[in-house]
């Protein structure tokens, strides 16, 4: 009888034998075990995760080539650029940009890539972990994940297919308010002081009125 298959915890994505060593070696295995013993990290998309993807306008995309080395790229766009396809599927217009494609070039030789989810102004943060797709030709799809409104041209489609993802704590972000908020509570304070000084210019006329009168 052939044995049973192991079930493995969706942080081994994360948490090799290497990772687990160091951890063991620095006191913080037993913790992890714990979140292990519960299955893991996160696998599918939950209402929380939409959430926070529709308020974020900030990413950052890693993958890494056959050899193994790694790069990071950027991707921006008007809040809620990143699209959630299905309960384990995201997906975002490819805009074109420099045409380095080093991206692209990687993803064809090694799909594996994580994305790392910022949203500065609440000090929040989301780790996924999956495989990345590049979709050429789909202008359906191009269309459906295309921002609306927005001037960027898009290349392509990626369909970002989640293995696990996971929240980290909040500890060193830095506290970055968007130029859009700022700019909105000054104009919201600058009307607030103009009708103060109006109220306190009528509330002078008032008893000047009232000197004049004897009163």
């Amino acid at each position: 009888m052939s044995e049973p298959l192991a079930i493995t915890p969706s942080s081994d994505v994360a948490f090799t034998a290497a990772v687990k060593a160091a951890q063991q070696a620095r006191g913080s295995r037993q913790a992890y075990a714990r979140v292990e013993a519960r299955g893991g990290f996160r696998t599918e998309l939950t209402p929380d995760f939409v959430q926070f993807l529709g308020g974020i306008d900030t990413a950052f995309l890693a993958t890494a080539n056959a050899a193994g080395q790694p790069y990071v790229q950027h991707r921006g766009g008007p809040k809620g650029f990143i699209r959630v396809l299905d309960a384990r599927t995201l997906g975002m217009a490819d805009f074109s940009g420099n045409r380095q494609y080093i991206t692209v070039g990687n993803v064809s030789e090694n799909p594996k890539a994580f994305l790392f989810l910022m949203d500065y102004t609440h000090r929040r943060r989301i780790k996924v972990w999956g495989e990345l797709s590049m979709v050429e030709g789909d202008a359906d799809l191009v269309a459906r994940l295309m921002p609306e409104d927005y001037g960027a041209i898009p290349e392509r489609a990626l369909l970002f297919h989640v293995t696990a993802w996971d929240i980290n704590c909040p500890q060193h972000i830095p506290q970055k308010i968007d130029a859009a908020l700022v700019a909105a509570a000054l104009q919201e304070r600058e009307a607030r002081i103009a009708a103060l000084e109006m109220e306190v210019t009528r509330l002078r006329g008032l008893v000047g009125a009232g000197d004049a009168a004897g009163v």
